[in-house]
């Protein structure tokens, strides 16, 4: 049993689970999952589609005729991480393809990896499975490689990731995500509610929608309507997690940017039978208008705050959580302390936290004044420390409740949990440590909250 550390980087998925037993003569791929929730679907679909053609799925790399490696390429140390994974994977088993995110720099990755097989870029399926092929060719059998209806799926059987949408429109100067993935696409919503049905038809209790820009759903579409169960069905991110929340599950909605009709939104989140959680996962970056303009960001940090007092207004129960950058290149100490003043004021219930790095083809790197390290570590920890007090206040105010929980693992100590407030990995837990011997993962009870600490719960099921 563990809790939560304060500086757990938001941008990293689960670790991908695999525990497919192949069977004997079977070519067999491993996967080394990096990054996002968002690269573990393309993950996921990649084994998905391997399993469907009779390929077995590794746990080591002792086992794999080769391993795929799925890179991160978001900051400069995710690309040395990625690196590194490669590396690894080339020592423990030599037959290596490359994808993801990093895989869009082809030629920066066999510089230092000469060896690889072959190197394809974000969301390339297909170009994965052609390189596949060649270097373990299938071996199907009719009869005994038959494919689960959910797919391959590396996270938790109680929760899964849904990706509504590829690329992003925007053009913060520090990110090259738009670069590497491109401009918005959204997946038509009758294709992604099939996705849900088929996950929660297959025992998944939680579904964590992602893209990079959520709210932004179906914009490149002009929201136009496919049809869905004899009517037809506007692909807008209002709609689309009204249909979502009548499958049966929790619905969480991450990295959802505040336009104005994300209030459309609040009002199912205030409703406990929509089934879409009071949950908003909200990228803020900053509050200084200044820094937010040369992030290229909106800055109306001042209207924001009243934004978030509508919606709690409207929905009391609302978690809000966010990340931000430290030490953005030009950050003066007041701005600084404008941030740390609008974190006071919004009070936001889950925060995650970032010091500014420098990554190859940002735009940002060009700018004046980049803030010395030492710098960004001391604004760093200053902020964590308001963010934990922060925390500490609010969880307090929680004890003597009762709230549904979801159980995520059960071990002989105790029974980890989470509430409607807090999505896998990157928020707290609620922990049982009695009267918790009969739950099992996907379990939804009722508890009362005994006990609170900095970023984690306990209770004790009524």
């Amino acid at each position: 049993m563990s809790t939560n550390p304060p500086d757990l980087r938001p941008d990293i998925a689960p670790a991908a689970r695999l525990s497919d037993a192949p069977r004997p003569g079977q070519p067999t791929i491993g996967m080394v999952s990096l990054g996002c929730p968002k690269a573990l679907v393309d993950s996921e679909r990649i084994l998905t589609r391997l399993r469907a053609e009779g390929y077995g799925i590794s746990p080591d790399y002792a086992g794999a005729d080769a391993v795929i490696v799925n890179t991160c390429g978001f900051l400069d140390s995710a690309k040395a991480e990625s690196l590194e994974a490669i590396g690894e994977a080339l020592t423990e088993n030599g037959r290596v393809i490359v994808t993801g995110c990093l895989g869009a720099e082809p030629d920066y990755i066999r510089e230092h990896h000469p060896r690889i097989l072959a190197v394809t870029g974000p969301h390339q399926y297909e170009q994965v499975l052609d390189a596949v092929h060649q270097a373990v060719p299938p071996d199907p059998h009719p009869f005994i490689d038959l494919m689960p209806a959910a797919g391959v799926k590396l996270t938790p059987r109680h929760y899964s990731y849904l990706k509504i949408s590829e690329g992003c429109n925007h053009k913060c100067k520090f990110c090259i995500i738009p670069d590497m993935r491109g401009r918005l696409v959204s997946r038509p919503a009758h294709a992604v509610l099939r996705e849900a049905e088929k996950l929660v038809d297959g025992g998944v209790r939680e579904l964590l929608v992602i893209s990079q820009d959520t709210s932004a759903y179906g914009l490149d579409r002009r929201h136009d309507t496919v049809p869905w169960k004899g009517r037809e069905l506007r692909n807008h991110i209002t709609d689309l997690a009204r249909e979502l929340g009548q499958l049966g599950a929790w619905v969480r909605l991450h990295y959802v940017y505040p336009y104005p009709h994300v209030r459309e939104l609040i009002p199912l989140m205030a409703d406990a039978g929509s089934g879409v959680l009071p949950y908003l996962d909200i990228p803020f970056q900053h509050a200084h208008p200044d820094t937010l303009k040369r992030m290229a960001r909106p800055a109306a940090a001042a209207r924001t705050l009243d934004e978030i007092a509508a919606w709690r207004a409207a929905c009391p129960d609302l978690t809000l959580r966010s990340t931000f950058i430290v030490g953005y290149p030009g950050e003066t100490e007041a701005e600084f302390q404008t941030l740390l003043d609008w974190l006071d004021e919004a009070q936001l219930d889950r925060v995650g936290c970032f010091k500014y790095e420098n990554v190859e083809g940002a735009r940002s790197n060009a700018l004046p004044d980049h803030v010395p390290e030492e710098v960004k570590q001391e604004r760093w920890e200053r902020f964590m420390e308001k963010a934990q007090a922060i925390s500490e206040a609010k969880l307090a105010a929680k004890v003597g409740r009762r709230m549904q929980v979801i159980v995520d693992e059960v071990d002989d100590e105790a029974a980890t949990c989470r509430t409607t407030a807090d999505a896998p990995e990157i928020d707290g837990n609620l922990f049982l440590d009695e009267g918790f011997e009969d739950l099992k993962p996907g379990d939804i009870v009722t508890v009362e909250v005994d006990e609170a600490g900095e970023y984690d719960l306990w209770g004790r099921r009524v």
